[in-house]
């Protein structure tokens, strides 16, 4: 059955949407938290705006290589429950959690060279201390971050969203607590500024994993309390480690080449870096739908391909493709006819207005690109495919994005919009050739990774 050939059932789209939109809610309610930062302590001062932006923009480039390394959870725990593989299932959650121990070291002691770092990629100097700060006052938020997406891939993988669900609105509520009563000083409390919202952030990251664990105990007891001794055997670690690792590798690959972007409009002007916020801000909130999408295609293609459904796989990452790019497409339609209209709803200033206005019908044309291509990785990660994404990820974005935002930019004189193209560019290529790697794929017979028995080839 090829993979296009008719479109999805409403049945179909159904049971996508049904995990879909539980995972669009987590998503938004994470960047909704760093929204309610950015909010509180812009109040505070530029300066401190400027450093909790970067002391994040940091983090994420730190911890965003282990964070997707544990996404090997993703085919591993979603085939095993698509074959009621249950000693699968406990040994990839107990070897994720010794993986998250191993990975949040080297990640946390990254965090604390933060301000030398940034003070040597030349950012503001009111700013770089701030952000120092900031970075090493959330050092300890590194463990339950991971130790979140652990369990949450988990519990995702085996469809249980109810639980992540309640957990974020919780820690929204408290994380804006924390920042109000922190940043400005109420209930008693010091006024505390940057260092503030970094407590507020560590404490929530931590209630995340605690409430996260105690709300999923009944589905993750039968595989973490009784500890398997093969959990811990090398050559089983080794193999999910080579499952996992390109996976890191392909988010860091992408989140650098969109923070270098960030960085390069500095070189550009204080004008272009607020339009670039405005553009950017509003394509990461459309694309939380397909990243949802994403999510629940990698869980029901793995499914499938766990219980040997070869239609299934298919129908999966049809529906998923399909949904996906249908909604970067309507999205896209609205960045292209009212530019002016999206951007007017963060600034008045009329040179931020008029250079946002001319990146934002950009930012709708690799909407779609943006869609398909993440919604590929999602498939290609519940078949078990991670190499391919990853060298995928290397040539668009860092053999044509790049060069080509660089070349229009600056060397063509085009500025903020060059940058841009480049980004189309690279998001463009790796859309299609991700696309065709999922084709590819499914014209062949799709076996379930084992990392135990029978190695997988990965």
């Amino acid at each position: 059955m090829p993979l296009l050939r008719r479109f999805p059932s409403r049945a179909e789209v159904r049971e996508l949407l049904d995990l879909a939109v539980p995972v669009v809610v987590v998503q938004v309610g994470m960047m909704f938290m760093g929204v309610v930062d950015t909010l509180m302590v812009g109040r505070v001062s530029a300066a401190a705006l400027a450093g909790v932006a970067l002391g994040n923009l940091f983090f994420f480039g730190v911890v965003i290589f282990g964070l997707g390394a544990l996404m090997a959870l993703d085919p591993l725990i979603a085939q095993a429950v698509g074959a009621h593989d249950d000693p699968a299932i406990a040994r990839a959650l107990q070897r994720a959690v010794a993986l998250m121990l191993v990975l949040s070291l080297p990640a946390s002691v990254l965090l604390w060279p933060a301000e030398a770092i940034l003070a040597a990629l030349g950012q503001p100097a009111d700013a770089v201390p701030l952000a120092g700060r900031y970075a090493r006052i959330i050092i300890p938020s590194v463990l339950p971050f991971m130790a979140f997406t652990v369990l949450r891939q988990a519990l995702q993988a085996m469809g249980r969203m109810r639980a992540i669900v309640l957990t974020i609105v919780f820690a929204n509520l408290v994380n804006a607590l924390l920042n109000w009563t922190l940043i400005f000083g109420h209930l008693g409390a010091p006024a505390m500024g940057v260092a503030g919202a970094a407590w507020a952030t560590t404490v929530s990251r931590w209630l995340m994993a605690l409430v996260l664990l105690a709300l999923g105990w009944r589905d993750l007891r039968p595989y973490l309390l009784a500890w398997r001794p093969d959990s811990l055997q090398l050559r089983p670690l080794g193999r999910m480690l080579r499952l996992g690792l390109p996976i890191g590798l392909q988010f860091q690959l992408e989140y650098t080449a969109f923070g270098l972007t960030g960085l390069l409009m500095g070189l550009l002007g204080t004008t272009q870096v607020a339009a670039h916020q405005v553009a950017i801000n509003l394509a990461s909130l459309t694309y939380m739908v397909p990243l949802g999408v994403s999510a629940a295609a990698a869980v029901l293609v793995g499914q499938a391909v766990g219980r040997d459904d070869q239609d299934g796989a298919r129908r999966a990452a049809r529906t998923a493709v399909f949904v996906g790019a249908a909604f970067m497409v309507g999205t896209g339609a609205v960045f292209l006819s009212a530019p002016g209209w999206l951007a007017r709803l963060y600034t008045t200033s009329a040179p931020v207005l008029a250079v946002a206005t001319a990146l934002l019908p950009l930012a709708g044309l690799f909407q779609v690109f943006d869609g398909v291509q993440v919604v590929a990785g999602g498939i290609l990660r519940g078949l078990g495919d991670t190499r391919s994404p990853m060298i995928i990820n290397l040539l668009g974005f860092w053999g044509v994005g790049i060069p080509a935002g660089l070349a229009l930019g600056f060397a063509a004189g085009l500025g903020a919009v060059g940058l841009w193209w480049g980004l189309v560019a690279g998001l463009a290529s790796v859309a299609t050739i991700l696309f065709l790697r999922v084709r590819y794929r499914f014209k062949t017979r799709i076996d379930r990774v084992m990392i135990d028995e029978r190695p997988h080839r990965v």
